[in-house]
Formats: structure tokens, C-alpha cells, sequence
């Protein structure tokens, strides 16, 4: 294993710190001021679009995108590896509302272009795919259902029923990130064309829903820790009720669902601990700002012994974790998802964790500031702590990559 970064990753990084300083962080206050001014909460303030022409005259567009898929024209990815994207990925986690969706490495359209890219028609990715690696809509990603533990996939209630040359979808669903985008397009739902099958894990389809077809409801937006993630189009609880859409809409086939669900989660999970990485490096900058800035009980905080331990054991933990990180990139990139599948297991599980902690005693360090509006760190915890959540709960991960640490022993 080489972690080296080769040409192209420096160039490119070099390019992408400095758009970082020359635009994005100035950007974060402004966007802040504009959306404060919009006359709907979910209008992408017009800064947005200003750093997406920037990024892409500076050629940071799509970074995440490997290209190997084919699809009709439009603008194609930059072909990197999973080992040239990690630190690219991670620079872009220091602003994780805006730097992603500057780049168009935004989820989740990653995924849902990814998804596009290996499984969809050529006709679907016409319509859908090359709109979206341009950056001219949004889409959304619907699986998760707030009646049924959404953890086991099994379990997902929502019906895909064959009738003629179409498909009719009923069901409800939450947390779909991007729904209230004024630019999302589509939705790619998950749900069930075989609710009775043998086998658990062929029971369910995807399907590609128009977000304005007839049945299509977004109900409300879903709040996390009180972030609505306006930026990114919230994250919508959506009704589908009997949503008619042509045949020709079924991704993959008929009981693919699970198995393209997971296929995208993998790159998914890595492309969230590559950021997370970003958010931790943020807070402890902040966190020694903040150090030798402030000063209480007679001596800067920077010479209180508790704030060394908090500045050490971070700086260890960031360590620790990049490294796995790209170890599970170079995996992923050699042997596959499927020979990465315990380390990105593991990153998922390790990553969210240390990070919620690094940036929890920064906001400690920041006092009643560390918990406002007036630094990023509250906003950061609460993607840090979801991400325990999102794309399988801590649980699951445990779950499985335990049985198959024990599945050598027994």
C-alpha cells in the first residue's frame, strides 16, 4: 500500500485548496445572508451558483465520477480512483453545505449517478444521468420508511405492482435527502415487486419516479437536531400514492433492489468518511484558534492541560482514521466493493464516532458560541451524529462484520 499522493492528486489538490480559500469559505456568510433574504427557504442562494462556474472553469467537476460506464454525451467525470478522490473528498468536508456542491460531489446525486451509471439504460441515462453529471437538476434517493425499522431493507412496506406497461407505486417514505430541492427532477424509490418471494433479498425493485408525477406528495421537511440542510433540498417525508410510471422506469431488474441498494451504499459510505475527515481537520483548527485566542482563569486556554489532551487525542484519532480510510479506498480500488467490505464496514463504524467526539470538544472549547449560530461546529456535530445513522446504523455494521470475523472460527 501506497498512500503517496501521485501528480495528478497534488495538482489537483492544490487547486482545490486554494478555490477553497479564494471562494468557498468566503462564500459560507454570504450564502447564509442570501438564503436569510429568499422568499422560499429551500431557493438555492445565487452564491451556489457562482462557485459551481468556478469549480468547473477550474476543472473541480465531478471528481467523484470514474467514467466507466459509457452514457450519451455531456459532461463526464475526471476518472479518479478511490485513492485520488479520499483527499480531494476530505478538503471538501471542511464545508460540507457548500464545497460538494460546488464540485457536483453533492449525495445524494453521487450516488444516484453511480447507480445511473452501472445499472440504468442507456435511455434513462439520457434522460436523467447527463442532466445531472451537468449539474441541471437534482434528484433524491428513496428507501427509507418511518413505519418499519428501515435498517433491515427487508422490511420496506412500499409497493411496486405491475399493471400493463407500467408500474404503480404506493407507499410512504422520510428522510429523503434532496426531495425539496427547487431542481430535483427525480426520484429513484425503492420498494417491493414480490412481496411474497422466497428469498427476502429479491423481494424488492428500484423504479425512476419524476418528482412531478400525479401521486407524488412531499409532505414536509424532516428536521435534524433543527437543520433542515436547506443547501442540499432537506429531507423530505414523501407520500406515494399510486404513482403510475412506464415500465421502462424499473432500474436493473425485477428483485434487483436490494442488491443495487447495495452496490451504492459502498462508495457512499467511503465518500461520507472521506468528508467527515474534512469536518474533524476544521474543528480542530478552530478548536486551536480558539486555544490561544481566549484566555480564562488568569492563562490562555492553549496552556490549560485538559485542552492538550483534547488537541492531542483528536490529532491521533484524525491520524488513525485516515489512514483506515485510505486503506479502504486502495481496497476498494485493487480487489473491488466486495473484497473492501470489512474495511468499509469498519470506517463506517469508526469514522462518524470519533469525529461527532473531535468536533464535540470543540464546541466544548467554544463555550456558548460553540452551540450557536456564529461557528459551523454545531451544525457539523449534527451531520457527524447521523452519519451514525445514515447508509446502516452502527448496528448493522457491527452485526454483520462480526459474523464474518467469527465465521472463520466456527
Amino acid at each position: 500500500m501506497d498512500f503517496a499522493y501521485d501528480a495528478r492528486t497534488l495538482a489537483l489538490r492544490e487547486s482545490l485548496l486554494a478555490f477553497m480559500d479564494e471562494h468557498v469559505y468566503p462564500a459560507e456568510a454570504v450564502a447564509g445572508e442570501q438564503r436569510a433574504k429568499a422568499a422560499s427557504p429551500w431557493d438555492v442562494p445565487p452564491v451556489v451558483e457562482e462557485l459551481k462556474a468556478e469549480a468547473r472553469r477550474r476543472g473541480l467537476w465531478n471528481l467523484f465520477f470514474t467514467d466507466e460506464h459509457g452514457g450519451a454525451g455531456g459532461p463526464r467525470g475526471a476518472g479518479l480512483t478511490n485513492l485520488q478522490y479520499a483527499p480531494l473528498a476530505e478538503i471538501t468536508g471542511r464545508s460540507p453545505q457548500l464545497a460538494p456542491l460546488a464540485l457536483n460531489c453533492a449525495a445524494p446525486d453521487t450516488g444516484n449517478m453511480e447507480l445511473l451509471a452501472q445499472f440504468g439504460t442507456e435511455e434513462q441515462r439520457e434522460r436523467w444521468l447527463t442532466p445531472l453529471l451537468a449539474g441541471e437538476i437534482r434528484s433524491a434517493f428513496a428507501m427509507t420508511e418511518p413505519d418499519v425499522a428501515s435498517s433491515d431493507a427487508t422490511n420496506i412496506e412500499t409497493r411496486i405492482e405491475r399493471d400493463g406497461g407500467d408500474y404503480v407505486i404506493t407507499g410512504r417514505k422520510w428522510y429523503i435527502s434532496g426531495a425539496l430541492h427547487p431542481d430535483c427532477r427525480v426520484f429513484i424509490v425503492m420498494g417491493k415487486t414480490d412481496p411474497d418471494g422466497a428469498d427476502v433479498r429479491r423481494q424488492q425493485s428500484m423504479v425512476l419516479v419524476p418528482r412531478d408525477a400525479p401521486g407524488v406528495e412531499v409532505r414536509r421537511a424532516m428536521q435534524v437536531y433543527g437543520y433542515e440542510d436547506h443547501y442540499h433540498g432537506g429531507h423530505a417525508e414523501v407520500v406515494l400514492d399510486r404513482v403510475r410510471v412506464p415500465a421502462a422506469n424499473l432500474v436493473g431488474e425485477e428483485g434487483g433492489g436490494f442488491a443495487i441498494a447495495q452496490a451504492r451504499l459502498g462508495p457512499g459510505r467511503i465518500h461520507h468518511c472521506m468528508r467527515l475527515i474534512g469536518m474533524a481537520e476544521r474543528a480542530i483548527e478552530l478548536m486551536c484558534r480558539r486555544a490561544v485566542a481566549r484566555e480564562a482563569f488568569g492563562k490562555p486556554l492553549a496552556r490549560q492541560g485538559v485542552v492538550h489532551e483534547w488537541i492531542a487525542d483528536s490529532r491521533v484519532a484524525v491520524e488513525q482514521l485516515r489512514l483506515l480510510v485510505l486503506k479502504t479506498a486502495w481496497l476498494m480500488d485493487t480487489v473491488g466493493n466486495r473484497g473492501a467490505h470489512t474495511e468499509i464496514q469498519a470506517i463506517k463504524i469508526a469514522t462518524p464516532r470519533a469525529v461527532a467526539d473531535i468536533i464535540d470538544k470543540a464546541v466544548q472549547l467554544h463555550g456558548a458560541g460553540g452551540v450557536s449560530q456564529d461557528f459551523p461546529l454545531a451544525e457539523l456535530w449534527a451531520a457527524a451524529r447521523t452519519l451514525r445513522l445514515a447508509d446502516g446504523p452502527d448496528e448493522v455494521h457491527q452485526r454483520s462484520l462480526a459474523r464474518r470475523e467469527l465465521k472463520r472460527y466456527v
